[in-house]
């Protein structure tokens, strides 16, 4: 288990990553570097053209006399919306603007005889009038539809007149439907505890005893993946057997699967709930900072949090990712708590945010660091001194460890993996 610095040495002055560690390209025979290369190179385009939205940096013109939404304008696809705050500031006679517009088609409601209007219901459209007031009334009314299909794209829409051009962006959204959990009366509507368990049905029993001392009628997830699998019975316990070694990682997908609430809280099968175990304490600061996904705790007095440097890769390179002891910042009102992006074994999460990332089942004898990884940019997460569960005396067990122990093989299978999804030249743990 690693331990971490003091809150006071941990919020180091960070410079930019620095490309070290593990370089990823030595994994792999020359001979079949190339075609991984090229493999790795298509999915990293296919990738970037998924996310791409028009988010480059656009500056509005000073003393322009356009008046238009610089961001945050969103529309369903294939939706008729109106374009807000369109307006011109400017005092001549003969006024003409224009705006185009590459995904869609513009219009403007309710036209009268005598509106000067040009291209209605096409990709550019120019509005003329001798009048400032009617210019402004015929801006009022523009419409912006979509003409493609798209649940998460953008487009720009032109806006010009005389010299005076701007371009503001059009977020194209489909609505998503809200999944929400009831979450009832009491912490048991509220919180599942799940584990994942492998040859260690001593010390799972002790963990599930230390659990019903104080949590009688919580929910418990046990995915099993036992050589020859025991039975795990009691009141409000689920024992899902899974087929012999499949891993970590797969057992943790398994058990986040049959989640029926609002958060859980996973647990080693070797930890053990003490006096301070609180597991309310943990959905208090949740529920008090929504933005929150994985609020870490303590193992043993050990509060383990880290960041991740991670330096993007270009089209031909992959990029660095270096795990550093540290945080972001301290979590506001919340004194112990910091923002970070992992956290020790030991953690409360949002079930729904969770399942979006999910847990790689290729790694199957190692892994945690991997998962804050996947999670980089889609998880906010946080540690809190104080939210402590106790750790079972280690015994020695010859099959577990076997089992459990990393070799060579698979540490350059894993980090051949980290090449390949991360997208990865260099790794640093």
């Amino acid at each position: 288990m690693d331990v971490s610095a003091s809150p006071e040495q941990d919020q180091i002055s960070r410079p930019n990553v620095s490309c070290q560690g593990a370089e990823l390209t030595r994994i792999f025979a020359p001979d079949e570097m190339d075609n991984i290369l090229k493999r790795r190179a298509n999915e990293y385009k296919q990738h970037q053209l998924r996310r791409r939205t028009y988010g480059d940096l656009i500056i509005a013109p000073a003393n322009s006399p356009l008046q238009y939404p610089v961001t945050g304008f969103k529309v369903a696809p294939l939706k008729k919306s109106l374009i807000p705050v369109l307006n011109l500031h400017y005092s001549q006679s003969c006024l003409q603007v224009s705006l185009s517009v590459d995904k869609g088609v513009l219009s403007v409601e309710d036209l009268l005889d005598g509106d000067q209007v040009e291209g209605q219901g096409q990709s550019h459209l120019t509005i003329s009038s001798r009048n400032l007031t009617q210019l402004n009334n015929l801006l009022f009314r523009v419409t912006y539809t979509s003409t493609i299909y798209h649940i998460k794209t953008s487009d720009l829409v032109y806006f010009s007149f005389e010299d005076h051009k701007a371009i503001f962006p059009i977020i194209i959204r489909r609505p998503s439907v809200p999944v929400l959990y009831d979450p009832g009366k009491d912490i048991n509507s509220q919180v599942t505890i799940i584990t994942k368990t492998f040859l260690r049905y001593k010390e799972l029993n002790v963990l599930i005893q230390s659990i019903r001392k104080f949590y009688p009628k919580i929910k418990i997830i046990v995915a099993d993946d036992s050589l020859k699998p025991e039975r795990v019975s009691g009141n409000n316990i689920e024992h899902y057997v899974m087929p012999p070694g499949q891993g970590w990682f797969s057992g943790r997908n398994l058990a986040v699967s049959q989640l029926t609430t609002k958060y859980f809280l996973w647990v080693d099968d070797d930890f053990v709930f003490l006096n301070e175990t609180k597991i309310e304490s943990f959905v208090k600061i949740m529920e008090a900072v929504p933005e929150l996904d994985v609020l870490g705790g303590e193992v043993s007095g050990d509060q383990f949090y880290f960041i991740l440097e991670y330096e993007e890769g270009d089209e031909q390179d992959g990029g660095c990712l270096k795990r550093i002891k540290g945080f972001h910042q301290p979590l506001a009102d919340h004194t112990g708590c910091f923002l970070v992006d992992g956290v020790i074994n030991y953690f409360l999460a949002r079930t729904d945010a969770v399942r979006r990332v999910g847990f790689d089942p290729f790694l199957k004898r190692v892994g945690h660091t991997e998962f804050f990884i996947d999670g980089i940019g889609k998880l906010m997460v946080a540690s809190c001194k104080g939210l402590s569960v106790g750790h079972q005396t280690h015994r020695a067990q010859y099959k577990y460890d076997l089992f459990r122990n990393q070799g060579k093989r698979e540490e350059e299978e894993k980090l051949a993996h980290h090449f390949f999804k991360n997208y990865l030249n260099y790794i640093k743990y």
